[in-house]
């Protein structure tokens, strides 16, 4: 007899708290949110019916705190707890101490969890699964790996048997590099998933990464509800996912789905669960690993399949047999990841507060945050992914373009423009990449354009005048031309101003004139005339100097450059190193006094669970170190300072 969920605790923060909250009001059940110091004003915590406090904003003192969750589910009364993804949705404790509680867990069976928790272990229980040449023995000594991967042939792969999404993973080309990547694999796993063993593999040259989502209930049933291409990464973490893929055979999709059912049902499989391979030139997939979770991509099977995986995977757990129905999958649906993240910068997280986020119609939107959030440094960079449906894949890519034309995510760096640039390249509209598609188009990453005269405009206007100033009345002699100067990058830009009547203005940008005229204004949001073209642009500042502007299709930020002669600004010390992010220090490497070579690693900073290194940029002597390990640091702060040699 199904037993029937009535109020569900979400053990998970962000954009998946928010889609289970949302099932949950479509099936009639409460919800209760959890949340750290840090997500205290959060979206998730806001649209539950109720929230309870975990603890402090690092995740192993609030969402990877056990007790704690068991503790707040408990408390508040609720019959069933579902872990989202990440943090502890692949944690067979967690899901045993839940089960152990009394409380029904939403997901699959704990054993099934603990078997695939491990790239070796389940690579060696699966029977009748192809797998990638590799080392997953007991011994995990350097001696060893390094002697396993002379056997295998470089290049080798790294990586993590607990973990996943890039953490723990090292590509390795040279065998001097291989020590270092070991040691860097351990720490990152160890800190990631609390357990430092390493598996190798032998790296599938340009590969396609293909997974296939299964589902299973509690009678045994098994289905495979199509592949999703996630081929699109950036280091080795998915940005871009479609079904279905561009690449697969008739035939291999076959084998590809029946050998993940098989998978499903070797291990008497309940819930959502996604099988992942490695495909590669020659049409051969290789199994590289179980997620025993949902999947951040759910959403583009859903939209092909019309199967909601939050709602059955709720069903499920109640006991409810899954539909008596063969799927098939109808039309294209595609899905990009945003971040707050720098593509020019080897994508580095960015933190901070969110100026404006503003979502296009007519296309799925799966978020958790809102205009006036801060993004912190604890938690993944990831603030929401946008979905696109078309009845053929170039009508799913265009509309997806154009969705993400319309996005406002202002205050922080992200990746909207750089994942418009991957979209619309030539070779991924035709369906030619592999997950070295990133590495081989660097073109992809610069962003050198400079900002639209529009942008430059509006940026003046707003800093000198008011909405009303410029409606009403002039105040402060406005009748006297204006000069202000923008910098973007490594270009600076002279505006002059002229009002010439209420809402006009002669603009000269560069060496260009222009007959500018302000239609309306409100909120940052203004409509202007440039030479008869009329356009609309957001325009906004938390304090006046930098600014970030957005027109369709265009996004950016200007810096105001002070009116103080180029003589008097003030600069960096030479040879100071700042922190690119805030972050905390994992390790320094170096003592005031020691002379290093060009490209030592001086510090390892860690933020948003990866490390960043601090490298020397030059021959030196270490003449100063500013912060030790442990030790929060804000951005652009000063790290160390080396003399040259």
């Amino acid at each position: 007899m199904p037993q029937m969920i009535q109020k569900l605790l979400i053990a998970n923060r962000g954009e998946i708290a928010c889609r289970i909250i949302r099932t949950c009001r479509e099936m009639g059940i409460a919800s209760v949110a959890v949340y750290s110091e840090a997500d205290a004003r959060a979206l998730h915590v806001e649209r539950a019916d109720e929230a309870i406090y975990l603890g402090p904003a690092p995740a192993r003192e609030s969402y990877l705190n056990i007790d704690a969750l068991i503790a707040a589910a408990i408390r508040s009364g609720a019959d069933a707890v579902h872990p989202g993804y990440g943090f502890l949705a692949e944690n067979a404790r967690f899901a045993q101490a839940v089960i152990d509680a009394g409380l029904i867990w939403v997901g699959p069976p704990p054993g099934a969890i603990e078997a695939m928790g491990s790239k070796r272990g389940a690579k060696l229980l699966l029977k009748g699964i192809p797998t990638v040449p590799g080392y997953l023995g007991d011994d995990q000594s350097d001696a060893r790996m390094i002697a396993e991967a002379a056997q295998i042939g470089y290049p080798v792969m790294v990586k993590a048997s607990a973990g996943g999404g890039g953490k723990g993973m090292r590509q390795v080309h040279d065998p001097a590099e291989l020590p270092g990547a070991l040691e860097t694999a351990r720490r990152e796993a160890l800190q990631a998933f609390g357990d430092d063993t390493l598996i190798l593999e032998k790296v599938v040259q340009d590969p396609r990464h293909i997974e296939v989502q299964i589902f299973g209930d509690q009678l045994g049933n098994v289905i495979a509800l199509g592949e999703r291409e996630c081929t699109i990464q950036r280091r080795h973490q998915k940005i871009i996912e479609e079904t279905p893929s561009p690449f697969l055979t008739p035939a291999l999709r076959s084998h590809m789905l029946e050998a993940a059912a098989s998978v499903g049902t070797q291990l008497g499989y309940t819930s959502a669960g996604t099988v992942e391979f490695l495909v590669d030139s020659n049409q051969h997939f290789y199994f590289m690993e179980m997620n025993t979770r949902l999947q951040v991509e759910h959403p583009v099977t859903e939209e092909t399949t019309g199967f909601d995986l939050v709602r059955w995977q709720i069903m499920v757990a109640e006991g409810y047999p899954l539909p008596d129905m063969d799927v098939y999958p109808a039309g294209h649906a595609i899905e990009v990841r945003i971040y707050t993240e720098d593509p020019s910068n080897d994508f580095l997280p960015a933190t901070g507060k969110v100026l404006r986020w503003q979502t296009p119609e007519h296309v799925r939107v799966d978020d958790g945050i809102r205009s006036g959030d801060e993004v912190s440094i604890y938690y993944d960079p990831m603030v929401a992914k946008i979905i696109a449906y078309g009845e053929h894949r170039d009508g799913a890519i265009r509309r997806l373009d154009y969705a993400l034309s319309q996005l406002q995510l202002l205050g922080l760096r992200n990746n909207i423009a750089f994942l418009r640039r991957v979209l619309t390249h030539p070779d991924h509209v035709a369906g030619h990449f592999t997950t070295r598609f990133i590495e081989e188009h660097p073109d992809l990453l610069q962003e050198s354009d400079p900002p639209p005269p529009i942008a430059l405009i509006a940026a003046a206007i707003a800093r000198h005048f008011t909405p009303e100033q410029t409606h009403d009345h002039w105040r402060n002699n406005p009748w006297r031309p204006v000069r202000e100067r923008f910098s973007s990058g490594d270009r600076e830009f002279t505006i002059l101003l002229n009002p010439k009547a209420q809402q006009h203005f002669e603009v000269q940008v560069g060496e260009n004139h222009h007959a500018v005229q302000i239609w309306s204004w409100e909120d940052g949001d203004m409509s202007l005339s440039v030479d008869g073209h009329r356009q609309q642009v957001t325009i906004l500042s938390a304090d006046g100097r930098r600014w970030w502007y957005h027109l369709i299709g265009q996004s950016g930020s200007l810096d105001w450059v002070s009116p103080l002669p180029e003589g008097n600004r003030a600069s960096a010390a030479e040879g100071s190193l700042h922190a690119p992010m805030p972050s905390q220090v994992r390790a320094v490497q170096v003592a005031v006094g020691q002379q290093v070579e060009a490209g030592a690693v001086l510090m390892i900073l860690e933020a948003m669970k990866m490390e960043h290194r601090i490298k020397a940029p030059y021959a030196g002597e270490v003449i100063a170190v500013h912060f030790q390990v442990g030790q929060q640091v804000p951005v652009d702060a000063v790290l160390l300072e080396v003399k040259a040699l």
